[in-house]
């Protein structure tokens, strides 16, 4: 059992995606999508920019991992495809790849990652689709904006970009044991919920 974490910049439920049960990463974080495997934990946590630095916002054990192909197809997941005229969860839907069945061009359909007038986006699309894999936890928890103050003893927390995961075991042990104290689950709406403007269409302004 591993254990990655990273400091979120952008929490709007897109990545990672908690809603309907299961917690999903299927779009950011390339190097953690490619080297985490089923039984590692992912911990995000918050920016100093929004004065949440070593705040836990989410943990999620990974329990499956599929392809963008198998998570686009797979009847579990059809609610995780986004509905930018529907609610807020349905609106930053994360289950937003799959290839072209001529080609196997990777098509993205309209989304948070899309441009303004919902043309594909092609950086969000390249840097996303390096890695083909989604990592999915049934077992997870997400606190959004209200999450508790990481422990300082712990000493896991990344201070700016990229991910840590070297960390002894004995720390991954302690550490998980102290995310099960915490309430599991859905807990509170992303932290940049809060105050969202929207246009007509469910975009960001």
């Amino acid at each position: 059992m591993r254990l990655f974490t990273y400091v979120i910049c952008r929490d709007y439920g897109f990545a990672p995606n908690p809603f309907f049960g299961v917690c999903t990463l299927a779009t950011c974080m390339v190097k953690i999508r490619k080297s985490a495997g089923v039984g590692d934990w992912i911990v995000g946590t918050g920016s100093k920019t929004q004065g949440r630095k070593g705040q836990l916002v989410y943990a999620m054990r990974v329990t499956e991992i599929l392809s963008f192909n198998g998570y686009w197809a797979d009847e579990r997941f059809q609610c995780k495809k986004p509905n930018l005229a529907g609610s807020k969860k349905q609106a930053f839907g994360d289950n937003i790849y799959h290839r072209s069945p001529v080609g196997g061009q990777w098509r993205q359909v309209n989304s948070h990652h899309s441009l303004r007038d919902g043309r594909p986006n092609p950086d969000n699309v390249e840097h996303d689709t390096k890695v083909n894999h989604v990592l999915l936890s049934d077992d997870f928890l997400y606190f959004g904006g209200v999450g508790p103050d990481i422990p300082k003893r712990f000493d896991v927390c990344t201070p700016g970009r990229g991910h840590r995961c070297r960390f002894p075991d004995s720390v991954v042990k302690e550490f998980s044991d102290w995310l099960r104290s915490l309430e599991s689950g859905f807990n509170s709406p992303p932290a940049d919920w809060a105050g969202m403007r929207w246009t007509p269409t469910h975009r960001l302004i």
